[in-house]
């Protein structure tokens, strides 16, 4: 009865696909395991892309007691049976603590000592950033990996790990459908096999068709409605968007992680169309922190209403994405001299503040004169 994607979990760093810029060679997270480091620290990234496993393979490695518990129901109670529980030989007791950003400020309070301490070796798994949910005190503690979502080559892999082969075409869209999730993959293949005892393209579409559809906090459909939140507010449909709020508020959902995507939303889709929507989403967002369940639904409902309605324009978006790849394809290209600081008279004489003959009336590095990131 144990799931596949347990089953067929990497053992050590050899095995694990993906995450080559923590566990490359000479990479921080291999060195900390090859040399043995025992430390707190935050694995921060989207699902299904082996927060888990990395947290058992560092437990390996350092040959700790590994404890489980889901912030979403574990309590004090928990950390404490924990605390008093003898380990084998004086084993580091390492706490894998699954969406720490579910613990309140008492919870995370009450296990900083223990963490200060050295009694337990926390390691967090988060979807959400960590600045914002985990406890400043708690924070300075913790390093925090951040992890990226699986790329297709990376994803064919761990498709190949379940040990069923795919024609080309399902495994394409098996990859295109988990859009980087590996254990929303996996999980696919397992529901399929059972099902159908096959792994084809058709019995994989029925498979997900047939899902029984709910909305779980810390599983696959909390992401599905998220994401058809956002989308029906980007396609303004304003009554699609209720639902999908509705569908959260009634699974218990954070209201800050909803309001916070909204203000995200705000800027990334509507933008300049209509400036005064990221007002709307930031008083959303600090109504929601102040009220709480039940009446801040009513500050939620209002400001969806808002923004599905409101113009959209994602210029803004797209330009600063297309500066972004600039900046990190040129790297320091130098800033034109008419417009560089000139405090000193050694500066000044050197050319500092003054245009020269043919300056780019743009403004941009002379690599990048005329370049436009806005229509």
């Amino acid at each position: 009865m144990e799931p596949l994607a347990s089953r067929i979990r990497p053992l050590s760093l050899d095995e694990y696909v993906g995450q080559e810029h923590l566990v490359g060679e000479s990479k921080p997270f291999r060195v900390a395991i090859e040399q043995g480091h025992i430390f707190s620290f935050v694995l921060w990234g989207p699902p299904g892309t082996g927060k888990t496993t990395l947290a058992r393979i560092y437990a390996n490695a350092i040959n700790a007691a590994f404890y489980e518990l889901s912030a979403v129901s574990a309590g004090k109670e928990d950390i404490r049976r924990i605390i008093k529980e003898r380990s084998i030989l004086d084993q580091p007791k390492i706490l894998f603590l699954d969406e720490i950003h579910r613990f309140n400020k008492a919870q995370q309070d009450f296990l900083l000592p223990f963490v200060e301490s050295g009694e337990l070796i926390l390691i967090g798994a988060t979807t959400e950033n960590p600045s914002f949910e985990v406890i400043p005190a708690l924070l300075s503690r913790l390093r925090v990996f951040v992890l990226e979502e699986f790329n297709d080559e990376q994803m064919a892999a761990i498709i190949d790990r379940t040990g069923h082969e795919l024609t080309p075409e399902a495994k394409d869209w098996l990859i295109q459908m988990a859009n980087g999730d590996a254990r929303q993959a996996i999980t696919m293949i397992e529901n399929t096999v059972r099902l159908y005892d096959n792994v084809e393209l058709e019995s994989l579409k029925e498979t997900l068709q047939s899902k029984f559809l709910r909305y779980d906090k810390k599983g696959e459909e909390h992401y599905n409605v998220i994401s058809a939140f956002i989308k029906s507010m980007r396609a303004s449909k304003p009554n699609a968007a209720i639902y999908y709020l509705a569908r959260m508020v009634d699974g218990g959902e954070d209201p800050k992680f909803i309001a916070r995507r909204m203000v995200i939303f705000a800027s990334e889709d509507i933008g300049l169309a209509q400036p005064t929507a990221l007002v709307v989403a930031n008083e959303v967002f600090r109504a929601v922190e102040t009220i709480g369940y039940p009446e801040c639904v009513l500050n939620l409902a209002h400001g969806v209403a808002y923004l599905a309605n409101a113009p959209k324009d994602r210029s803004v978006t797209d330009a600063i994405g297309s500066a972004m790849e600039d900046a990190k394809k040129h790297g320091n290209l130098p800033v034109p001299m008419a417009i560089r600081n000139a405090p000193t008279k050694l500066m000044k004489e050197l050319g500092y503040g003054k245009k020269t003959e043919g300056q780019s009336e743009d403004l941009m590095p002379s690599k990048l004169a005329g370049k436009k990131y806005f229509d």
